[in-house]
């Protein structure tokens, strides 16, 4: 056992609380949703980067390479200033979603370079350049381009072109739970010498200021080079710090002055620090040395290609010498940093695959974050503030009262989407709990919580809107995650954990059932499901002529929901013979999902398209007619995910073999729509399937094909097809159009930076491959597909899904030319040594040639690529 290992099972067990402190900080509080108390949502306007700076938060902090305790109560982070910007660099600049060309976007360069699940070490990089920061350049650029034109990034400024940039590398690592050591160090990349400001700081999270509890916890200086710290729950703490910076206090109080033209009163408030450092207002700084936020001021000037190190550590005993053992406990924690990964990469040949693989899973434990969102307070004010707008009462989010999240929740990333998805986290806890599997099922329980699940059994979707609806996979990563454990602990799986969160899912099923099925037919309709610009419409949105969709995904998902469901009670019948009625009563949903399906009013094929040998969507009109929307689109690719194999003895449980025999005998109609479930295989195996053998070909035929769906790297969300052949339709005067776009969205509909009209996406990639994986295991070596579509190079499904697992890895490897695809065409990027080993994780992917997409930091899906990296045995067939 790594000792990484023994610190989790520590901190599991309670002994000692090493996760207590970690990267838990937000990387952009302004703009969020939380801190919107405008009238009409626009939280975008209501607070700008620009009124950062000077706005104490309600609901979180933000920071570059923040730190902080469980509950946001004591926060770290690192400010600079090269002198030459108007302001300080403390916080990530971007744009906003009316900003941007293709919506919002941080405009900054840094990557997350390492972690452990304890955050016993972790590293990252922020590259600072040593000109002016061209705030108002990257604004007016990107709003001035059209969405057929690319996104103007910060590299495209050519600031580091000519190397005058710092390198910010910032490290920790943990002595003891509470002794923390923090080292920055600056690189100077230019052949200059250059000067800057190292800026970090410490503050309280504002607690006090909102009429609930006044009490004020201080921070002030002491003359042996240290800051004293005093919280009442967290206790007294020092910050200790080498060399002589200069120490500056303030509080972190909002500027009223600046912000509201309201007389400023006595006081030092959040911006003192930047005004003291920019403008050198001595009178904003408190010069009694103490207050509610702390920066330490080292100026530094680096000869050219001159690395300096700052050192830093924050514990609780005052010790007298706080760096002498300071290198030694850095150099042991990093090298047991190397031991955990070693021991999870041993099969991993590849050094550039370690590599990506051990910065994806650095980028996903950096975005842990501490999310606080109490919406009846958010709702109704503060008593201490002025009160909302009474129309808030009844606008965003108003129906989600109960809601009362203040957790460390897993972020898809903590710039663009610094809110938690529900159905972005389900994909997170597969590829977390490769390296902590109880924070990946701690993951999963929180959002059945009665204080985020709605009374009526929906999941809150995202802060921005509670009650969209994300597709019904925490089921499936419920049990994947389950499987990932119980593999993990030598055949020991954690029942207590799987049979919670069955009886809240059973809840969550039940709410899909009542609210999603319109006519109690059994089909679906999701409205966004995070698939929405896939689409011929908006479908989050009602249709035109009172028109609804019947979604292939919506009801695909909700069959895959189903035989998740019966899988997890078959596993909890192995000790409790009660759970057989329930997974007879899943198997049964799923049979009737699977009739209609097939059937449809007159429309004997259903979402089934016989004439193109694949499934679409259904518009039912006004006049009660089917219309198919013939799109061809991963919504005819999701009925692959509903599949399952069950070993012989699993449907040989006495009871639940007692109802399956009923409905073959009594309802063969049914029987008949699911493929093999009565039959088992050599192996002595059931498949449980809508798709037999033959309609199992036909949709690998069309997926298959390079020129439909079949990328370089991995499956298209949209068919080549339509980039020649849009799909039209026009209903009440109004027309409606669909073509392949495998770039950023080029229609504004469906907001933002929302394009699934042909970018590889990482989750629907990752579950084709399990899928694929499934269906292996039962059809076996003997059941082959021509790979590529007409390539006449037969292989089986395993093999199939090994293929589309190199096309995604590629997207990140260097290829031949030493180039990653997904870091684009920007020459320094691919060649500087200083550059082309750090990657970036992206929400999407171009279609064509791999560059990556949208949010530049998405390790929330995005890090799937270190599981389907990892060469281990699959859990869910325990194959290789």
């Amino acid at each position: 056992m790594t000792k990484e290992n023994e610190r989790l099972k520590d901190d599991l067990s309670d002994k000692f609380k090493w996760k207590k402190w970690g990267p838990y900080l937000a990387e952009r509080q302004w703009g969020t949703v939380r801190e919107d108390y405008s009238a009409d949502g626009s939280a975008w306007e209501y607070t700008t980067h620009d009124m950062a700076r000077s706005k104490a938060f309600r609901w979180g902090e933000e920071g570059i390479a923040g730190f902080c305790d469980q509950k946001q109560l004591l926060c770290f982070s690192l400010a600079m200033w090269n002198k030459k910007d108007p302001i300080i660099k403390e916080r990530l600049f971007g744009l906003t979603g009316h900003e941007g060309n293709h919506g919002e976007d941080v405009k900054e360069l840094y990557y997350y370079l390492d972690n452990t699940p304890t955050h016993s070490y972790q590293k990252m990089l922020y590259k600072y350049s040593q000109q002016e920061f061209p705030y108002e350049w990257l604004v007016h650029e990107n709003k001035n381009r059209t969405k057929l034109q690319p996104e103007f990034e910060l590299i495209d400024t050519g600031i580091f072109n000519d190397d005058k940039y710092f390198d910010v590398f910032i490290e920790f690592a943990k002595n003891t739970p509470d002794d923390l050591l923090i080292k920055i160090t600056i690189c100077n990349r230019s052949n200059e010498d250059a000067s800057l400001n190292i800026l970090p700081q410490l503050w309280f999270r504002n607690t006090w200021a909102w009429g609930y509890d006044d009490y004020k916890p201080i921070m002030f200086a002491e003359k042996n080079s240290c800051i004293a710290i005093e919280h009442k729950d967290l206790g007294d703490i020092i910050f200790h710090y080498d060399q002589n910076p200069e120490v500056l206090f303030c509080d972190n109080e909002t500027n009223v002055e600046r912000l509201y033209g309201v007389n400023k009163n006595a006081g030092f408030y959040k911006d003192g620090i930047n005004n003291y450092i920019v403008s050198r207002t001595k009178n904003e700084v408190n010069s009694a040395n103490t207050g509610t936020k702390a920066a330490l001021n080292y100026d530094i000037t680096l000869k050219a290609g001159e690395s300096k190190t700052i050192r830093l550590r924050l514990e609780p005993s005052g010790m007298e010498n706080p760096f002498a053992e300071f290198d030694k406990i850095f150099e042991a924690r990093k090298n047991e940093a190397d031991e955990f990964y070693n021991e999870l990469q041993k099969e991993i040949s590849s050094e550039d695959e370690r590599n990506i693989q051990r910065q994806a899973l650095a980028g996903m434990l950096w975005s842990k974050q501490f999310y606080y969102y109490d919406v009846a307070q958010w709702l109704k004010g503060d008593p201490s503030q002025p009160p909302p707008p009474s129309d808030r009462l009844n606008g965003r989010n108003h129906t989600w009262k109960h809601l009362n999240n203040a957790d460390i929740i897993s972020m898809p990333d903590k710039w663009e989407y610094p809110w938690y998805a529900s159905w972005d986290v389900a994909f997170h806890t597969i590829a977390l709990a490769l390296v902590d599997t109880h924070f990946a099922k701690q993951q999963l329980e929180l959002f059945v919580r009665e204080w985020y699940m709605h009374p009526n059994g929906q999941l809150p979707a995202y802060e921005w809107a509670l009650s969209d609806t994300n597709p019904p996979v925490h089921a499936y990563a419920a049990w994947r995650v389950y499987e990932i454990d119980q593999k993990n602990n030598n055949g020991s799986g954690d029942i207590k954990f799987l049979e919670a969160i069955f009886h809240k899912l059973i809840i969550n099923f039940t709410w899909w059932v009542n609210r999603k099925d319109t006519e109690d037919n059994n089909l679906f309709e999701g409205g966004f499901l995070g698939l929405d610009n896939i689409g011929v419409f908006d479908r989050g949105k009602v249709l035109p002529g009172g028109s609804h969709i019947e979604q292939s995904d919506g009801t695909s998902w909700m069959a895959m929901y189903s035989l998740n469901m019966m899988r997890i009670a078959l596993e909890l019948a192995k000790s409790n013979n009660v759970y057989e009625d329930m997974a007879t009563k899943f198997f049964e949903h799923f049979l009737y999902i699977a009739n209609a399906m097939s059937q449809m009013g007159e429309n004997a094929e259903g979402l089934w398209c016989e004439e193109d040998q694949f499934y679409y969507d259904m518009l039912k009109l006004p006049d009660n007619k089917f219309m198919k929307l013939k799109v061809r689109s991963i919504v005819g690719l999701i009925p692959l995910f509903a599949v399952e194999v069950l070993d012989h003895e699993l449907l040989a449980m006495p009871g639940f073999r007692i109802r399956l025999q009923w409905f073959l005998e009594h309802r063969p109609e049914l029987a008949d729509l699911v493929s093999h479930w009565h039959e088992k295989n050599q192996e002595e195996r059931h498949l449980l399937s809508m798709l037999r053998g033959h309609r199992l070909k036909k949709i690998l035929k069309r997926m298959l094909d390079e020129s439909e769906f079949l990328s370089p790297f991995g499956i298209r969300s949209l068919s080549k097809y339509h980039e020649q052949n849009p799909f039209e339709l026009t209903i009440m005067g109004t027309q409606f159009s669909v073509n392949y776009e495998p770039g950023e969205s080029e229609t504004a509909l469906f907001g933002g930076n929302s394009n699934w009209r042909g970018p590889i996406w990482m989750p629907i990639n990752f579950l084709i491959i399990e899928s694929l994986q499934r269906f292996h295991y039962y059809y076996g070596d003997e059941f082959k597909v021509e790979y590529p579509t007409g390539s006449g190079n037969l292989l089986t499904l395993k093999q199939i899904s090994e293929e589309l697992s190199k096309r995604l890895i590629k997207l990140f490897v260097k290829d031949e030319n030493g180039n990653r695809p997904v870091s684009g065409s920007n020459e320094k990027i691919q060649r500087d040594p200083n550059f082309n080993n750090y990657i970036l994780f992206h929400e999407y992917f171009h279609g064509d040639n791999g560059i990556g997409l949208g949010a530049s930091h998405q390790t929330g899906w995005s890090g799937l690529i270190a599981k389907i990296i990892q060469p281990h045995v699959d859990e869910t067939t325990n194959e290789k």
